[in-house]
């Protein structure tokens, strides 16, 4: 008698962790910190906008990017630029891109760009090392509720060139799904804004 009640409580744990139980949904913040991670994504999270100043500054500090030419094509973003006196006028060598970006997917960690950000360029002719100011807020769950708001944000002056990067460093063992796609060294300064 004793037995049978320990073994349905057993079998509850069993079926807890069966693996063909559907998982526990992560929430979408959750699920593109980690998928973001995992393509080698660097992830820096920021609660006020001088954190965000001050994180910018320590990724200059940590890659010696002092004194350089950047590639930013968003007229929001010059202030940063300007504070740390670099150089974004018709750069012909430019060490990396500053930009924001439409959303960020949380299923693939990646980041969902138009040509708001990165006008005709083709993420292999972005520089290798790019650093990209998002909020909280512009976390979604797929590409396609990205594409959903591009959408309706835009009404009826769609962006081109709409465009997602994904792997953030080389892989150990390249397979045919990163076929074409070009590793990029990313920093994702994330402000909560929610």
């Amino acid at each position: 008698m004793f037995g049978s009640a320990t073994d349905a409580s057993g079998e509850e744990k069993n079926n807890e962790s069966n693996p063909y139980l559907p998982q526990q949904q992560l929430p979408a913040d959750e699920l593109f910190t980690f998928n973001f991670k995992k393509n080698g994504g660097k992830f820096i999270y920021c609660e006020s906008l001088p954190e965000v100043h001050d994180q910018f500054l320590n990724i200059l500090e940590e890659n010696d990017w002092f004194e350089c030419e950047v590639l930013c094509m968003e007229p929001k973003l010059y202030s940063l630029l300007d504070e740390n006196k670099l150089s974004y006028n018709n750069p012909s060598n430019p060490k990396f891109l500053l930009a924001s970006c439409e959303n960020l997917i949380a299923d693939e960690g990646s980041i969902l760009f138009s040509s708001n950000q990165i006008k005709q360029k083709k993420p292999n002719e972005l520089p290798a090392n790019i650093v990209i100011y998002a909020t909280t807020s512009q976390i979604l769950g797929s590409k396609s509720d990205g594409l959903r708001v591009i959408k309706k944000k835009y009404d009826k002056d769609y962006p081109t060139n709409i465009t997602t990067i994904k792997y953030f460093e080389k892989a150990k063992e390249e397979d045919f799904l990163q076929y074409g796609s070009t590793a990029k060294n990313l920093y994702l300064l994330l402000l909560e804004d929610l």
